[in-house]
């Protein structure tokens, strides 16, 4: 498929269907039609560079029998440098690179384009460093070196990535102009899919042998000068004369397009509609996003008849304005949502240049659609550092549109700009099947993940989607790692808040937040244990995730991972590694997909064999055997609680006695308005010796609550809040409060309170499609009623 998740034609090379991240595809496309990398590691291009080091380390050869040369300079600088030397003597080269280290070759990046050298550098694209460090996905560093004269392309998943490397490389070589070949830092190149890899003979066929395409600029047979020094008299002729170079990007960049589509049968295009035909609002955006967005889109038309249409900007250099004009003429408005915020500029990139394209469109312009209006158009800044953009902030988005509403907002973040996220909807496949798993960085679990990945794949036949959730600080830390499983493709792109199985490897998990949250009825959870009697196991979970548990049918599976691994693990460094190898077996024993298959269980440990020999067959024949030992006895010895115990009646702190929650509530609310200002929320707050204070609109209904907990937060950004009128209770407050009624079982009230690790409910009364406040029920409430023993 493409990268829309597009069936292909019959075609002469439909791809070799296997299971890699954005990374993987990458190097296989590089170490088979290069003769050579020079890259510096910098997060998160560094599994790129790695998997080339590692190819040549094994004495590779690309497709025409060249040993393949990897060279580690002192910089990303200096990278960029020897890739120009390499390509100045007719080599075909590569370079992979991220974020700073983009910017750091930005003056080389320069001289590669004036001097037509046909490389193609993949870009992890990464938020660069500047209030803060962060190493995850932002746009930053592409559109910081957009200005350079290098063609750039998006890629939106692992797929893409593959395919867009081939296609960059003949646009390149057939244009004589160097390409970026980008794709989101973590969100896609560390993102396992499905995907479909080009074929040896394929890339043979389609980029051709370096040594009759490119041109040797050092032979000193055919001698040219190239890098000169040029004065008033000549310096403006070469420039300009650069554009002749220039003109023929576009079209062979579509050629190349076009042929790779009757070869594969995988149509890519500059600008990438979906479900535009009829469209009267439209979503603009550039990588993984685009995935939610569209599955959203599909969401919103099911289930509200909005007309909505997505358009993935595939191609940013050379800017495909026609096609964008194009594509979104016919619209009521649109919104342009980037990974970047840029302040000081007219708009965001994007924003801008596809409000400069329908400027030109309105002119006249030559090659540009007639268009005789303007499309409202709306800019958002999303997904910065890896912030998750959920279906959610895409559904709020629509809703800002048809209302009419703020021009340029932000998603994701409590701030004054930011659209709320009212409404999160479950979109994955009907057929999914989604873990969501707890550990700590060191534990080997997010390895383990893209182990279960290639086996659910491979062995089970389905799609699969896993990626890691981690900071930069990793080692010893906590890390959440997730995985979608489903017989059809999956498209969503967010972290995962439904999800079917939760394994906590991290049994601090319990005390830093509700890691059971989003486990669906009749799940299941696995619990890292030293306990081998189920009584002890389940004495030790905590009272409000055994209230979750009882009450939503979930299976609780346990296991000394930890024990098993020092027992198996034959070298020290990898005792604590194999805890996550461990959970292989478990999660094989405690999902539905065996079943489904009927494979026996020798069959089972075969495909796990050859997943397990993908990942450590480098280490050594032991590392392998020590790994799959610890599968086995994952699989066959994981314990489950036994519904007896779990259904047991226990003790509860306080006696409801039937009661509700009128009976015990404190009737009537402080309250204000979202623009009160905070000096007198404070002051409110301290003269009833209160701890929040309820947020009501005009009409009394309720908008949140803002807390004691909320104002510490406000403090601690600007300790000098209580002075500034312009902070608002609007700015800080929570808004998904969560509520009770005056005629709800107590008891209910009281697993809310539990469950959510509050401290109060707010009680309302329905009214109207609304919620009015009318009172407040708090742990201070109920701590006045009897105890149970």
């Amino acid at each position: 498929m493409n990268q829309n998740g597009q069936a292909p034609h019959a075609a002469p090379y439909p791809g070799i269907p296997t299971t890699t991240d954005g990374s993987g595809a990458v190097s296989w496309v590089e170490t088979h039609i290069t003769q050579g990398a020079c890259a510096y590691p910098i997060t998160s291009s560094t599994v790129m560079g790695g998997n080339y080091a590692q190819a040549v380390a094994n004495g590779q050869t690309n497709l025409w029998g060249e040993p393949l040369v990897f060279m580690e300079p002192e910089s990303e600088h200096s990278s960029a440098s020897a890739a120009e030397g390499f390509a100045l003597a007719g080599g075909r080269v590569t370079n992979f690179t991220s974020g700073q280290g983009l910017i750091l070759m930005k003056e080389v990046l320069y001289v590669i384009s004036g001097k037509r050298l046909p490389v193609v550098f993949h870009i992890g694209a990464r938020a660069l460093t500047s209030h803060s460090l962060n190493v995850h996905a932002g746009h930053d560093d592409i559109m910081g070196v957009a200005d350079t004269g290098w063609g750039m392309v998006m890629a939106r998943n692992a797929q893409g990535a593959a395919d867009l490397a081939l296609i960059c490389r003949r646009a390149a070589e057939d244009s004589e102009t160097p390409f970026l070949n980008a794709q989101d830092g973590f969100l896609t190149t560390h993102t396992i899919e499905n995907v479909l890899l080009p074929e040896p003979e394929l890339m043979k066929e389609y980029i051709g042998d370096p040594k009759l395409k490119l041109r040797n600029l050092m032979d000193p047979t055919r001698p040219v000068m190239s890098g000169v020094v040029q004065n008033q008299d000549s310096y403006m002729k070469g420039k300009i004369a650069q554009r002749y170079f220039y003109d023929r990007v576009k079209p062979a960049l579509q050629h190349a397009m076009d042929e790779y589509y009757r070869l594969t049968g995988r149509r890519y295009s500059m600008v990438e509609p979906y479900r535009m035909e009829d469209a009267e609002y439209a979503i603009v955006c550039m990588g993984s996003m685009a995935e939610t967005a569209a599955v959203t889109c599909d969401y919103l038309r099911e289930q509200t008849g909005l007309k909505i249409g997505v358009v993935h900007v595939t191609v940013f250099r050379p800017f495909p304005g026609p096609e964008l004009v194009e594509a979104l003429k016919h619209v009521r408005a649109f919104a342009v949502i980037e990974r970047m915020d840029n302040p000081m500029g007219q708009s965001n990139p994007l924003t801008a240049e596809i409000k400069a394209a329908f400027a030109d469109a309105l002119n006249d312009a030559p090659g540009y659609p007639r268009v005789h209006r303007l499309p409202v158009i709306y800019s958002g800044s999303a997904g910065l550092g890896s912030r998750d953009v959920r279906p959610g902030d895409f559904i709020a988005v629509a809703k800002n549109m048809v209302d009419n509403g703020q021009r340029y907002f932000v998603l994701g973040i409590k701030h004054e700009l930011a659209l709320e996220n009212s409404f999160d909807p479950d979109v994955r496949p009907k057929t999914a099947f989604s873990m969501r798993g707890h550990s700590v960085g060191g534990y080997g679990s997010v390895t383990t993940n893209k182990v279960i990945a290639t086996i659910v794949g491979d062995l089970f036949d389905l799609y699969v989607q896993a990626y890691p959730k981690y900071g930069s600080e990793k080692k010893g830390l906590p890390t959440t790692y997730y995985l979608t499983a489903a017989a059809e493709p999956i498209r969503t792109h967010c972290e995962l808040n439904f999800v079917d199985f939760v394994p906590l490897n991290d049994v601090n998990a319990f005390n830093l937040g509700n890691p059971l949250k989003g486990l669906q009825p009749g799940g299941a959870t696995f619990i890292q244990a030293r306990q081998s009697d189920p009584r002890e196991v389940w004495a030790n979970i905590p009272e409000y995730a055994r209230r979750i548990i009882r009450r939503n049918n979930i299976r609780v599976l346990y296991l000394d991972a930890a024990a098993i691994a020092r027992e198996v693990a034959s070298e020290p460094d990898l005792q604590v590694r194999m805890q996550g190898i461990v959970l292989l077996g478990v999660f094989l024993k405690a999902t539905p997909f065996l079943q489904a298959r009927q494979l026996s269980q020798e069959e089972l440990m075969a495909g796990v064999e050859k997943s397990l020999r993908k990942y450590f067959g480098k280490r050594s024949e032991q590392v392998v055997q020590d790994n799959l030992t610890a599968v086995r006895r994952g699989y066959s010895e994981v314990q489950e609680i036994p519904r007896a115990i779990i259904e047991a009646e226990e003790k509860i702190s306080v006696d409801t006695n039937g009661r509700l929650v009128r009976d015990v509530m404190h009737s009537g609310v402080v309250a204000c308005h979202a623009d009160t200002p905070l000096p007198k929320v404070v002051k409110a707050m301290a003269d009833q010796q209160i701890s929040a204070v309820v947020v009501v609109d005009r009409q009394g209904y309720l908008e949140g609550l803002v807390s004691a907990t909320d104002l510490v937060r406000a403090e601690a950004s600007n300790r000098e809040f209580t002075t500034l009128p312009d902070i608002l209770p609007e700015h800080i407050m929570t808004r998904n409060v969560i509520t009770t009624t005056p005629t709800e079982p107590l008891a209910d009230a009281v697993n809310k309170l539990i469950e959510n690790r509050i401290h109060r409910l707010v009680v309302v009364q329905p009214e109207n499609g609304h919620s009015r406040p009318v009172g407040i029920l708090s742990v201070t409430d109920l701590a006045q009623l009897p105890i149970r023993s």
